[in-house]
């Protein structure tokens, strides 16, 4: 018989998440972050099949739901992509947070969200708004100069905000939808650039994520980015990490208070608003968004066809 993956599939700001609610891989019961780990090296073809052609896109994040290693945790999940495993997604959070909330497992208040990276708070209102706060972020280095082909001297800041990310705004580059091959192209740069170089995250962790930044196109936001992702897709939110480690520069350079709101534009437009509070040398950021519910169904995993485990 086929094996059968039960989804349901949001989009948070434009960028998609599809929720596994059942019909995973069985990872035991031991902490999250080796489940994720167990998840990455042993079952990776789930991976594929669930977010992968021929049944989803680059652009796909999979939120997988885990039983929690806390009963007082509305859920644990692992997040991944068309490449791997995520240490935590900030749109996916608030896309979780929607689906468990059309499925009746939550209801309107606080919840506890356990990820590989730490547990993430998030207050849902009974319909589309999630707000996450997120695991305590920082900017590990400071106007880092990267030297990218075909573009030149750039400089950019490490940041990590739940995913290691290099800030930049000294691109030289329009951030608009129309010219996504272009920033594609300048991101992907910059991402050799920064093995070429050494650069790393802290303990020399890979920056999986560029982010460049520009003035908004309304004058009630503060700034429009694009992200570029691992598996160099694009993403279509403001990037709740993103906006996280941007958060974290801000207030290390002294340009944004605690409980000051910045509102992060992304490349369609949609917007992320983001505040946070101070914890020792880090801050906690707190993330809002809206996620809306767009399909829901079961994944049929037919062995006898040729591309049932996905393709990269």
């Amino acid at each position: 018989m086929p094996h059968r993956i039960s989804i349901l599939d949001t989009h948070t700001a434009g960028e998609p998440t599809r929720v596994v609610f059942g019909g995973g891989p069985d990872l035991g019961t031991g902490p999250l972050s080796e489940r994720c780990a167990l998840f990455g090296e042993r079952f990776d073809a789930y991976r594929r099949a669930i977010v992968n052609e021929p049944r989803g896109s680059d652009v796909l994040v999979g939120a997988l739901l885990c039983p929690p290693t806390d009963p007082a945790f509305a859920a644990a999940v692992i997040f991944f992509n068309n490449v791997g495993t995520l240490g935590m997604c900030g749109h996916g959070t608030i896309g979780v947070g929607v689906a468990l909330g059309h499925t009746g497992r939550i209801r309107p208040g606080r919840h506890l969200l356990e990820t590989p990276v730490g547990v993430v708070p998030f207050d849902f209102d009974g319909q589309a708004t999630v707000s996450l706060d997120n695991v305590p972020s920082y900017r590990h280095r400071a106007n880092v100069p990267v030297e990218v082909e075909g573009f030149g001297p750039m400089t950019g800041d490490i940041a990590w905000g739940g995913n290691w990310f290099f800030l930049v705004s000294d691109h030289r580059q329009a951030i608009a939808l129309e010219r996504v091959s272009r920033l594609t192209d300048v991101t992907t740069r910059i991402k050799e650039a920064l093995v070429r170089q050494g650069l790393t995250g802290e303990g020399g962790a890979e920056i999986d994520h560029i982010e460049l930044f520009g003035p908004p196109s309304s004058p009630d936001a503060d700034s429009r980015n694009f992200v570029l992702c691992p598996g160099n897709a694009y993403d279509r939110s403001p990037c709740g990490t993103g906006t996280s480690a941007k958060l974290a520069c801000l207030h290390a350079d002294g340009k944004l208070a605690p409980g000051r709101t910045w509102t992060q534009e992304s490349i369609l437009g949609s917007r992320f608003t983001g505040t946070f509070s101070i914890q020792g040398d880090r801050i906690i950021p707190r993330i809002t968004g809206q996620a809306y519910v767009t399909a829901e169904g079961t994944l049929i995993l037919d062995e006898r066809d040729p591309f049932c485990w996905g393709f990269a």
